[in-house]
């Protein structure tokens, strides 16, 4: 199912990503989280989606993500965007596309409606992040952190499981990505989903993105037992079912 491919950017960068391209079609694309890649639930339950539909399908790893090129210390939000607008002009051209965004990815889905107004039909957030390492990370990191990452230019943070290199670059860079103080006209779906037992990302994010659409059909989702993946079969069969109700909506 999983069908990887590689996309050369440059001599010395290439992005992973799973694709399939129809001329005249609608494509979904995937825009995974901070440090995801393309091998995890979510990417590969709409990849089953778009073959069942026959539509088109886009799901990438950003630089320094998965087996995408690069170091993940070099990498940030504008990077990351740009890695995304390269990849959507390659792969899905000119087709119309729906955005799924998960986490970080929402926040990259945001930023590419200044490019691809025309083409978008719909988005869909996943415990969306957006500004999350200003709004959320910053302000949780202790002094003695903050003091790390000015001094050193990195700090390593656990949360759970988890570690992250946090670079001083990355977060004077995610000061410039600001998207939730610019309004989206476009009218459109664009339904939120979050888990209710969210630990990583406040229901509030989420909201903050449906005010920024002033003309869109919104939707607020909260998943009662829902974490901030929202990778349970649940979970995915009702993100699936909206995003069949967005798709149906859409007038190709």
């Amino acid at each position: 199912m999983k069908k990887f491919k590689y996309l050369k950017i440059s001599k010395t960068k290439k992005l992973r990503y799973i694709g399939s391209y129809y001329k005249k079609k609608l494509y979904i694309i995937f825009l995974p989280g901070f440090q995801s890649d393309i091998t995890g639930k979510k990417p590969q339950a709409f990849l089953k989606y778009t073959i069942k539909k026959k539509l088109g399908f886009l799901a990438l790893e950003y630089s320094g993500h998965g087996k995408s090129s690069g170091r993940f210390t070099d990498g940030n939000i504008s990077k990351w965007g740009n890695d995304v607008k390269i990849i959507i002009k390659k792969i899905v051209k000119k087709n119309n596309f729906i955005l799924i965004g998960s986490s970080m990815g929402a926040w990259l889905s945001l930023i590419q409606f200044k490019y691809f107004r025309n083409q978008i039909k719909g988005f869909i957030g996943i415990g969306s992040a957006p500004e999350f390492l200003t709004r959320l990370m910053w302000k949780q990191f202790t002094k003695k952190i903050k003091k790390e990452i000015m001094k050193k230019g990195i700090s390593i943070i656990k949360h759970g499981e988890y570690t992250y290199p946090i670079t001083r670059q990355l977060m004077k860079d995610g000061r410039k990505n600001k998207v939730l103080s610019k309004k989206i006209k476009i009218p459109i779906n664009v339904t939120m989903f979050h888990g209710g037992k969210d630990d990583s990302v406040p229901i509030l994010f989420s909201k903050k993105v449906l005010k920024i659409f002033i003309r869109a059909r919104k939707k607020l989702v909260i998943i009662k037992n829902g974490d901030h993946s929202l990778s349970s079969k649940k979970s995915l069969k009702r993100i699936i079912a909206e995003l069949d109700r967005i798709v149906r909506k859409v007038k190709l």
